[in-house]
């Protein structure tokens, strides 16, 4: 898609109808384009807005998208997030300005958004076999030259139908394919053994319809992952790459791709991947966390690799979920109108931060969530907590990936209130 054509299709996101397909938006906003309400400039707390409504900050989301490209910079890596975290190709398109090569993407549906907003490099980290969007990814590598997609093998039989459905299709330009490596006995996908990989490696040296480029994986299944075993893990997969070389796999490419990282081990990948030795093409050093661009408040904030290299900076929670307190039925108990529907829950419960009431905002202190229905929040209050049927709580969220799959546009907010945003999803 030329470059033009991208910025058109994020400029129709802003001419985008606002209405009740929009949880939390202002009723009264109804009928107006989003870049119409984003140009009101309305503060999230006196502007309309209903509660439950999911809340980005500016600031730490701009704070996340530069440390990562600091960090990538400053250790001699590529980087591709994965985008199948937030679905929202206007923060694709700022992470790709933010330096990143491309975006790292999980199923068809998912490149499919990304190409129709202009994403020039797919990293699709999954073996691909479905002979419809095959179809569709031949057909569009070959109708656009500056296209780039590199996606998963990891075997003999999904390189036999990959290859039968691109020739089928007539494909003129090879898939560029990585094998992926396992992460160990009883990890998810990937190839369990070197030379089970070799053998799916001559399986694609056999097609026409296919180019190996490299060699990824996923550091973030190795069982009972801790440094060390991650650290051999990733030894393991520079060392494939480094076989392959030898073996002559990579002959005739400008480079050779060597990608891994997810969310909780990229410090591992960086100091593994500073040791890739000398091979015969450059190397594109491929990470591709995803998770840092909103962060999180529970699971990420615990396994963030920040926390063991403090000195690199730290990432920055900037999801927030204003609830409103429907009932106080006891002195031990309230209830607010968010509930499964609303936020994530298949990590962490949501953790109560701040009220506020009447314009004041402090801590929610003696209130905790015990427990989510599909509209509620079950919470409970101790002696201290001073909370009111009408008070606003905001609450933190563990786990992005079943955050932002929640809300189809999302307010971005200053750290004042005020709305100057809003980011649209694609689930």
């Amino acid at each position: 898609m030329p470059a033009d054509t991208a910025a058109e299709s994020l400029a129709r996101l802003a001419a985008e109808r606002v209405d009740h397909r929009f949880k939390g938006l202002p009723p009264d906003a109804d009928g107006l384009t989003v870049a119409e309400l984003a140009g009101q400039r309305r503060n999230l707390f006196t502007g309309g807005f209903a509660t439950p409504v999911l809340a980005l900050s500016a600031e730490r989301l701009e704070h996340n998208l530069k440390l990562m490209e600091t960090y990538a910079a400053r250790h001699g890596l590529a980087f591709a997030p994965h985008g199948k975290t937030s679905m929202a190709p206007q923060l694709f398109q700022r992470q790709i300005e933010h330096g990143a090569w491309g975006i790292t993407l999980a199923v068809p549906h998912q490149v499919r958004v990304a190409r129709a907003f202009g994403t020039r490099r797919v990293f699709l980290a999954n073996e691909l076999v479905d002979t419809a969007a095959l179809r569709w990814i031949a057909a569009e590598l070959d109708a656009d030259p500056d296209f780039e997609l590199v996606c998963y093998v990891d075997s003999v039989r999904g390189v036999e139908l990959m290859d039968a459905a691109l020739r089928d299709a007539g494909a003129t330009r090879p898939v560029d394919v990585v094998v992926e490596l396992a992460a160990g006995e009883g990890a998810r996908t990937g190839i369990r053994t070197e030379a089970e990989c070799a053998a799916v490696a001559d399986a694609v040296a056999g097609t026409r319809t296919l180019r190996l480029v490299g060699v990824a994986g996923y550091e973030g299944e190795v069982p009972k992952a801790d440094t060390e075993r991650v650290t051999a893990w990733l030894r393991r997969l520079v060392a494939l790459a480094a076989d392959f070389d030898t073996a002559g796999r990579f002959a005739g490419l400008e480079e050779i791709v060597v990608s891994a990282g997810g969310s909780a081990w990229f410090d591992a990948v960086a100091e593994v991947f500073a040791e890739i030795p000398e091979l015969s093409r450059p190397v594109l050093k491929l990470l591709r966390s995803g998770a840092y661009v909103s962060h999180d408040d529970g699971h990420y904030r615990k396994l963030t690799p920040f926390n063991r290299v403090p000195e690199e900076g730290a990432l920055e929670p900037a999801f927030r979920l204003w609830t409103q307190v429907v009932s106080r039925p006891s002195a031990e108990q309230a209830f607010v109108n968010a509930g499964k529907r609303d936020a994530a829950y298949d990590l962490d419960l949501p953790f109560a931060q701040v009220i506020r009431r009447d314009g004041a905002e402090r801590p929610a202190t003696g209130v905790s969530v015990t427990g989510l229905s599909d509209q509620h929040a079950w919470l409970a209050t101790t002696p201290e907590a001073d909370l009111e049927v009408g008070d606003w709580v905001g609450l933190g969220l563990s786990h992005p990936c079943t955050s932002f799959d929640k809300w189809q546009l999302i307010p971005v907010t200053e750290a004042d209130g005020t709305v100057v945003d809003y980011v649209r999803t694609f689930f």
